[in-house]
């Protein structure tokens, strides 16, 4: 734990005070192992009233005047006990917020545990103020204040004028900016653009009901005109090596950028043909492979070859993770085809036409998207936008020989899991499958049926996450080298904010950004309470993965430059350094309230309760209507990497 009190640290130790206790919030604090769920408290209930109406048949048959051996009346008495002690729980459980879900009650907790850490955190150094502003900024779902100036108090009258004076600058500047990128448009998809203050539409600009960013059809790439379509899906002088790469699809951390480079930079149209024709998913979802061909090449165009990281290279890494993850034991025969190609679908497309800036910088800078999609989730609706405009082109059509019914599920599934990889989502994605596996184990069975669309939504929503998490768990070359291209992409945004006048985006200043540090916060308070809760569900196949997280997590913390030493007491500490606070709203507040009232019983019941619960992960199947993940040539593929 990272004490609060020094001034700076020159490393830092390995957080395990907030991701050691997310399954301890189970237990001693949330107590959701025993709230479970309303249908679980039903059950128990009715399981109450069967041993009442035994004691009434016993009582019956055993009237007052008839003697009962001691052992009888010892056990008759600790029966009567024992409901009475239920009766008492239950009333306890039905007066906490049992209309609320339970998911919601432990996201909220995660959220306010994370904001004590991060406070923490903050504390330690300027770095360390950054870094939690950048992770609170993009990993939870509100609207988060900070401490910006308006939160200072400036003793100079002139000095706060000043600052007055210069916000209004930036603020017009910003929105000259915007509207000027506005009226230039762009494959962007008016990532820039903005509505200028007080000023209209051009009569001439496209309709607010455009999706920007579709380009025309480009018939010269996304269309095969010979019988024999490429071995895999795309012309190359490199076929031999792309085809022995493309042959580990199956391993966990497979050389991406050997792929991109042998398939003439168009790795996600071969990675995504050779996982669906390998898993007969083509045959299966009655895909034509020269339709899935023209829809891949014409989905790949769309990707911003620009952008330093989010590019069509991601999005194969991407799909390629998604593969491997569904090829887990613990998964074989859960999900039917449809639902695998569904997650395949949307790792497929979920990030493109990416202008290579953040929600909260279109937001900020009033783009067209922003309005459009009315701040929330701005980039991924567009993604999903783009990318089912893009299957009415001619030709690329990928789902038309499905039924109507089939079709309207699988466009269900996929916009939920694509608007589930919106960052702003992480921490209620962790608190539902953490209450999940955790509500499923104090079941007793051990198993974790998934059979209904919630459940099994849920599951393929944290996978595809993980998967869009996935770079700290790769072999550290590879890892560090998509840090290096985030990073840049990061960068570049904020020479943008910089040019614009705005104030610049945490981890975006590429003259005052710590890396090192920040891939350790973000192991610690991100990756890392993630990929372990993933582990628990799939136990013990992701094993592996988590051990090269933490070597991962202690190279960068070995590569923290040390802080220099101190100077002397510092005079203004209030000015030099920006404190750092994340506010709930008054919801979110009454909400905590009430579950605090429930805290000191819960931790009570969930201690006695858990007892005996073990850590050997949970058995999972497939409700009605199950099939197999993988098919084909799957089958036989050995696991990599520990899955």
């Amino acid at each position: 734990m990272l004490n609060k009190n020094s001034a700076s640290s020159q490393s830092l130790p390995r957080v395990h005070s907030f991701f050691n206790m997310i399954p301890s919030i189970m237990q001693d604090d949330l107590a959701v192992t025993i709230l479970a769920d309303r249908d679980n408290m039903f059950s128990i209930k009715s399981q109450r009233r069967r041993p009442t109406q035994s004691s009434s048949a016993a009582r019956a048959a055993n009237p007052p005047g008839v003697p009962l051996s001691q052992g009888e009346e010892a056990y008759t008495r600790l029966a009567t006990d024992t409901i009475e002690e239920l009766d008492w729980c239950l009333d306890q459980l039905e007066t906490i917020q049992t209309h609320r879900s339970v998911s919601d009650m432990a996201s909220l907790k995660f959220k306010r545990m994370l904001n004590k850490e991060l406070s923490h955190f903050s504390e330690s150094s300027r770095s360390g103020n950054q870094i939690s502003e950048y992770i609170c900024s993009t990993f939870l779902d509100k609207q988060q204040e900070f401490d910006l100036p308006s939160l200072r108090v400036d003793e100079n009258p002139e000095v706060a004028a000043a600052n007055a004076a210069a916000n209004a600058a930036s603020a017009a500047s910003a929105a000259a900016a915007a509207a000027s990128s506005n009226q230039q448009g762009g494959a962007g998809g008016g990532a820039a653009g903005g509505a200028g203050a007080g000023g209209r539409r051009s009569p001439r600009g496209p309709p607010m009901s455009q999706i920007s960013g579709v380009k025309r059809p480009l018939s010269h790439t996304n269309s095969f005109t010979g019988e024999r379509l490429p071995t895999f899906g795309v012309e190359t002088p490199k076929e031999n090596e792309l085809g022995t790469l493309l042959g580990e699809l199956d391993t966990w951390g497979i050389q991406i950028f050997n792929i991109g480079e042998f398939s003439v930079n168009r790795p996600l149209t071969c990675v995504a043909y050779t996982i669906f024709q390998s898993r007969e998913l083509l045959t299966s979802l009655m895909i034509p492979p020269k339709t899935f061909l023209n829809f891949m090449t014409t989905l790949e165009d769309h990707y911003v070859k620009d952008n330093p990281f989010h590019n069509s290279l991601h999005a194969a890494d991407v799909t390629q993770s998604t593969n491997v993850l569904l090829n887990t034991p613990a998964l074989e025969g859960v999900f039917t085809p449809l639902e695998v190609g569904g997650a395949l679908f949307a790792a497929c497309i979920h990030d493109v036409d990416h202008p290579g800036l953040t929600n909260q910088f279109l937001v900020n800078s009033s783009s067209e998207l922003a309005l459009m999609y009315n701040d929330e989730s701005v980039l991924e609706n567009h993604h999903l936008a783009v990318a089912f405009k893009l299957l009415q082109n001619q030709g690329c059509d990928i789902f038309c020989n499905m039924q109507k019914k089939q079709r309207q599920t699988l466009r269900k599934m996929v916009i939920d899991i694509v608007l589930s990889t919106d960052m702003s989502k992480h921490m209620s994605l962790l608190a539902d499958l953490k209450t999940m596996v955790e509500t499923k184990k104090v079941a007793g069975s051990g198993v974790l049926l998934l059979d209904n669309y919630t459940d099994r939504i849920q599951v393929l929503e944290n996978l595809v996450h993980c998967a869009d998490l996935s770079n700290p768990t790769k072999p550290l070359p590879l890892y560090k080298r998509w840090v290096s291209l985030l990073m840049e992409e990061f960068f570049l945004q904020g020479d943008k904010e910089r040019e614009s006048g705005m104030d610049i985006s945490p981890m975006c200043d590429r003259h005052n950004a710590t890396i090192e540090k920040s891939q350790v916060g973000f192991i610690d308070y991100i990756v890392h309470p993630l990929w372990e809760t993933w582990a628990d569900l799939v136990h013990p196949d992701a094993q592996e993965i988590l051990d090269t997280l933490e070597e991962n997590r202690d190279y960068y913390q070995s590569m923290i430059p040390p802080s220099p030493p101190p100077s002397g007491v510092d005079e203004n500490p209030q000015e030099d350094r920006i404190r750092f606070q994340v506010t709930l709203e008054e919801s979110d507040q009454e909400n905590l309230a009430e579950l605090e009232e429930g805290d000191e019983y819960a931790a009570d019941a969930a201690s006695s309760t858990t007892t005996g619960t073990t850590a050997t992960g949970v058995h999972i199947v497939g409700g009605a209507g199950a099939g197999g993940n993988k098919t084909g040539g799957n089958q036989n593929q050995p696991q990599h990497g520990g899955m």
